[in-house]
């Protein structure tokens, strides 16, 4: 029996043709651009806290690994019935139609699902505001919504985004279990979790490994590394207020700047390979930049 059962074909029988549009904006809510914008704000101005945002920044890096090494290893196509095609659209709109409303590669599970169920969902948990009941219901809303649009936009079947979603649910409250149990930040276990993750994507292209399959783990690496500088940072910040005392402290900061070194130096040497790889260069490029991004705004924050 097909994965579809029908659901493509259903919901698109009773849309509207000028509603493609809408839908094809309504799905960037899912998309890693805007996800990641979003992201950028709330870290650099520190809302709610830096730390629970790189958290779930953390999960979110973690859930891209995860999905896309998925997709490789069940290789289900996704479903070849696009919404709407895009001559019959204004040649104004056609490039916006065609840049937000199709996609490659492997349909199962949906990356999308995945994506808006740890960010909206982690976000209704650590913002303070309205009520709980409140910010719940409207990440619900959000997840159903950008769900809708990748079933209608003909992209995926309904299985994908139902396993999307429950993949993103399952990482996130296994993410904050693991954060509650473990004697570290809760940041480093994220990141940790997201360069596995971005390992196991990488693993399961295999020998036809592309720029996409570097960038997540070089991203992750990036990110891991960069908050390792932050919490060196914070801890050679400290004021110590006995030699024994600045003596302990040492221990951790050099934890922290061993850690920081392992998962750059592999990002500076994959960045000098860019002759011999463009994808490692890709790699290199994507985890430093995330590394700068991760960094940077403590740094702001700290000197103001």
């Amino acid at each position: 029996m097909s994965r579809g059962i029908g659901g493509v074909e259903v919901v698109q029988q009773y849309l509207p043709e000028w509603g493609a549009v809408v839908l094809a904006l309504l799905t960037q809510l899912g998309d890693i651009w805007f996800l990641a914008t979003v992201f950028a704000a709330l870290y650099w101005f520190g809302v709610p806290n830096r730390d629970d945002v790189a958290t779930l920044a953390g999960v979110w890096l973690s859930g891209i690994g995860l999905y896309n090494g998925l997709k490789e290893l069940f290789g289900f196509p996704r479903p070849d019935r696009p919404l709407l095609e895009t001559e019959l659209l204004p040649p104004v709109v056609q490039p916006l139609y065609e840049a937000t409303a199709f996609a490659t590669g492997y349909g199962f599970p949906s990356g999308h699902a995945v994506n808006v169920t740890i960010v909206y969902v982690g976000l209704a948990a650590l913002l303070p505001v309205g009520t709980a009941r409140t910010r719940f219901g409207a990440a619900a809303a959000v997840v159903a919504t950008v769900s809708f649009t990748r079933v209608a936009l003909g992209v995926h079947y309904v299985i994908d985004v139902v396993v999307g979603v429950a993949v993103g649910l399952t990482l996130l409250a296994g993410t904050w279990h693991l954060v509650r149990r473990l004697p570290v930040d809760g940041a480093t276990v994220s990141f940790g979790l997201a360069v596995v993750f971005g390992g196991f994507f990488l693993a399961t292209l295999g020998t036809d490994a592309a720029i996409e399959g570097f960038a997540v783990l070089g991203a992750a690496l990036g990110a891991f590394g960069g908050w390792q500088l932050v919490a060196l940072e914070r801890h050679l910040g400290a004021e110590p207020r006995s030699t024994r005392r600045s003596a302990l402290r040492s221990r951790p900061a050099a934890v922290r700047g061993g850690l920081a070194a392992l998962a750059l130096l592999p990002l500076l040497t994959a960045l000098a390979l860019v002759v011999l790889s463009s994808a490692y260069a890709a790699g290199g490029a994507a985890g430093l930049a995330t590394a700068a991004a991760v960094f940077v705004p403590t740094r702001f924050s700290s000197r103001r």
